[in-house]
């Protein structure tokens, strides 16, 4: 006999994996962009090594998932959970795609989580939210991008300063060697907190179905979350990749490792807290704080203004998209379910 509950979460499960398919192809970019125009890494190479670093972040940690998966809302308290997460997944994956389409650097976190919350007010109402967790969410979703400018610039303005006298040629030689360790680090960072917000989607989606009753990860969701990730990463972002690298200050090896070191600290960083960050709101906002503290005039401001524009029209966008997607979802399956009966 058809088994329409059972059905459904291996959907949902499929859907969240797509989704971390296509965040690991849209944000390979934040994490090698730096090194690609600085050519401290070739292409297949910096893609390959973001790949592994991503696999090897996905699965050290999982403080960012429990938050995703418990802190928006309550999956047990949700009588059609499982539509909700299917509803935020789809809507997350059609803003993902768009924005990678045009390469903007949007973010994949701002779209997951205005998506499930959406999703939420849609399916259950404003109440059902949790408000408190949502704010302390989009706390730290505010304050990472500002906390990356302040590091960028920082770290760039000691580079200046301690590299100040040395052979220009020789220094870009030494951080381009650099850059390897750094882009690495940041690949690492990156698969610390992106793909737990897959581990949390599906878990939320497994205790709202009554599939478990914690939000204990399951290793087979924190494995299959990481390789999807990984495969994801390996296809490479390259539109993004030229909007991060080229078209928001124009990259040398100095500045490039400072970018990268800097957002790598402050995503981990979050990752400590337990706190999702968007990793392409940090990445272009350490880019802008180097490129700063290099000159002012150096940022190309309205490549900056655009990619501000899409963070902020990300939350309500998505929640708009998870609303109509959960009225959709929820229609299909009561036709399916008169049908069948």
């Amino acid at each position: 006999m058809f088994d329409s509950h059972l059905a459904l979460i291996v959907l949902v499960i499929l859907l969240a994996l797509t989704f971390d398919f296509i965040n690991g192809f849209h944000d390979t970019a934040n994490a090698i962009a730096t090194s690609i125009s600085t050519k401290a890494l070739r292409p297949r190479t910096a893609i390959v090594l973001a790949s592994v670093m991503n696999f090897i972040g996905a699965m050290t940690f999982t403080g960012v998932a429990k938050t995703i998966g418990g802190k928006i809302a309550d999956p047990l308290s949700l009588s059609n959970g499982m539509v909700v997460v299917l509803a935020a997944l789809i809507a997350a994956s059609i803003w993902n795609l768009f924005t990678w389409y045009y390469g903007l650097p949007s973010s994949s976190s701002h779209a997951l989580i205005g998506s499930l919350t959406g999703a939420v007010i849609t399916s259950a109402g404003f109440s059902a939210v949790n408000f408190h967790g949502f704010i302390s969410i989009l706390e730290a979703l505010i304050l990472s991008p500002l906390l990356a400018v302040v590091a960028g610039f920082t770290i760039m303005t000691l580079i200046k300063v301690i590299f100040h006298y040395s052979v220009p040629h020789r220094i870009n030689r030494r951080f381009r060697i650099l850059q390897v360790f750094t882009a690495a680090f940041q690949a690492f960072s990156h698969g610390t907190n992106d793909a737990q917000k897959t581990m949390g989607i599906i878990t939320f989606a497994l205790v709202a179905g009554g599939f478990q009753n914690s939000l204990h990860i399951p290793v087979w969701v924190k494995l299959s979350a990481a390789l999807a990730m990984a495969l994801g990463t390996s296809v490479g972002g390259w539109r993004i990749i030229k909007t991060v690298g080229t078209r928001i200050i124009k990259l040398d090896p100095g500045s490039g490792f400072s970018a990268d070191l800097s957002s790598a600290l402050v995503i981990l960083g979050a990752t400590f807290l337990k706190l999702p960050v968007s990793t392409t709101h940090v990445i272009s906002s350490s880019v802008i704080g180097v490129g700063t503290a290099r000159r002012f005039s150096t940022v190309k401001w309205g490549t900056a203004q655009k990619i501000v524009t899409a963070w902020l029209v990300t939350l309500p966008v998505t929640a708009l998209l998870a609303g109509l997607s959960y009225g959709v979802c929820a229609g299909i399956g009561r036709l399916a379910a008169a049908v069948l009966l």
